[in-house]
């Protein structure tokens, strides 16, 4: 298609310039667009109906006027180019180098749109990608190809728990090329200086490719930093046969975008005004995570999002929940209790634990010694709320017992440091040295074949240690 121009705007709202007279524009098509005092920026088609075009503008909209402004269709879609050598390397939230370096240049170019992955193309996920977190590595497993979201809420650490997670993560057979692609959306200038210290100072940055987009930013970048990322993932996935990791902070951020859009396009608004087809929306970022058959690569996805008013049931949460494979919940009570990172174990899940664990993949005691943990915690938690009412003294034994269980489980589990990186092997055995508080016949989730090879002897080493 020939590149058109125009030379006046019908109309200017908010983010979006409409333009008139436009026959054949397509959805997502490129347009560039020249101001008065000759500034260009660039946009892209989010409608067409009737010869009016809606453009999205991807920057601020001041200085726009209906009758300075000329718009030119590019007849292309938005591409990224891609290449080994944005590894190490700090983007801005429209790709642009932002940390001085050169741009990368490559004749290999990938739509941003991208493509969900045909379901007979799928390959089950499988592998266990080790965290160093034992929250997440014993009790809600991720798996190579998963999407798995941390729920958060404001004032939380979830971006400490992505730094750490993001530095420590890799599969467990070392010879296995693992990368990761972090992308901040609608963070402050101190959070994003942050990020770039924690990957600089532990190495990690050389394995990692950085998309920053600030909240002093316009907020359409928004929409385009998370498919930024997750195009390189698929590069770097598909093509140069590497497991990625990629991390989206915060999702909530890019739904208020897509809602001021929306706003915007005076569209009926749907739950808490957002849009009807936000659902569909995260999907098409949610669904981008992976395994083809016949690839050796695999895209793997932790979305982190904060819930407004720490409500679970927000369309944002909600619809997410509905999307992915599980969720890690952070909770403010441990917060409160200075318990680092605040995993909620109970109230998280992963539906795809079980197939990245036991014989030959973690350990052939791990899900019985998970269930276990599950178990006792949770009559822990019990206790501890009765002992509110009554007072510990008032509990039987037995319940001393679990609410002392259930607290150590919290500041020797749950609760690690932020530079500890802890294997799946110790991870499981501080499990261990948790239940050798109880009598085997309260064990009963767990063989007795496993209490006698990993409990009694991980029990003895602790105590003697």
């Amino acid at each position: 298609m020939s590149k058109i121009a125009f030379k006046s705007l019908a109309k200017v709202a908010g983010p979006l310039i409409f333009v008139e007279g436009v026959e054949n524009a397509a959805y997502g098509e490129m347009v560039e667009i020249k101001l008065a005092n000759g500034d260009r920026r660039q946009g892209q088609v989010l409608d067409t109906r009737r010869g009016l075009a809606v453009v999205q503008v991807y920057g601020q909209t001041m200085g726009l006027s209906t009758a300075g402004t000329s718009t030119r269709f590019l007849g292309e879609t938005a591409t990224l180019s891609v290449s080994d050598e944005m590894l190490g390397r700090v983007f801005d939230g429209l790709g642009n180098p932002r940390d001085n370096g050169p741009k990368i240049v490559s004749k290999q170019k990938y739509d941003l749109v991208g493509s969900g992955i045909n379901p007979y193309s799928r390959e089950e996920p499988s592998e266990f990608i080790q965290t160093g977190m034992s929250n997440i590595d014993g009790m809600n497993t991720l798996v190579r190809g998963q999407k798995l979201p941390i729920f958060s809420g404001a004032g939380l650490p979830h971006n400490l728990l992505a730094s750490q997670i993001a530095r420590q993560a890799r599969v467990l057979s070392g010879s296995e090329n693992f990368s990761v692609v972090f992308a901040a959306i609608g963070i402050t200038t101190e959070e994003a200086n942050f990020f770039i210290k924690q990957f600089e100072e532990s190495g990690a940055l050389e394995r990692t490719a950085l998309f920053l987009n600030l909240s002093s930013d316009p907020s359409m970048e928004r929409i385009l930093t998370p498919r930024l990322a997750l195009t390189t993932a698929e590069y770097l996935a598909y093509e140069r046969e590497m497991h990625v990791l990629v991390i989206l902070t915060d999702m909530t951020n890019y739904c208020e975008a897509l809602r001021e859009i929306s706003a915007a396009r005076e569209e009926v608004p749907g739950r808490r005004g957002y849009p009807g087809y936000m659902y569909t929306d995260l999907s098409s970022i949610y669904e981008r995570a992976g395994k083809i058959k016949g690839k050796n690569g695999s895209v793997t996805q932790i979305p982190i999002l904060t819930m407004p008013a720490d409500d679970i049931t927000h369309p944002i949460p909600d619809l997410t929940g509905y999307i992915t494979e599980g969720q890690i919940v952070m909770s403010r009570d441990l917060h409160r209790a200075d318990i680092h990172p605040p995993v909620d174990v109970l109230t998280s899940l992963s539906r795809l634990m079980n197939q990245g664990i036991g014989k030959g993949r973690t350990r052939e005691d791990h899900r019985s010694l998970a269930d276990q943990l599950y178990a006792t915690y949770a009559q822990g938690k019990d206790a501890r709320a009765l002992s509110a009412i009554v007072g510990e003294e008032a509990l039987s034994e037995s319940d001393r017992k679990f609410l002392r269980v259930a607290n150590n489980f919290e500041r020797k589990f749950v609760n690690q440091g932020f530079d500890e990186n802890r294997s799946i092997e110790q991870t499981l055995d501080i499990g261990w040295e948790l239940l050798a508080e109880l009598d085997e016949s309260e064990m009963k989730r767990v063989k007795p074949e496993f209490i006698a090879k990993y409990g009694k002897r991980k029990a003895q080493g602790g105590a003697g240690s």
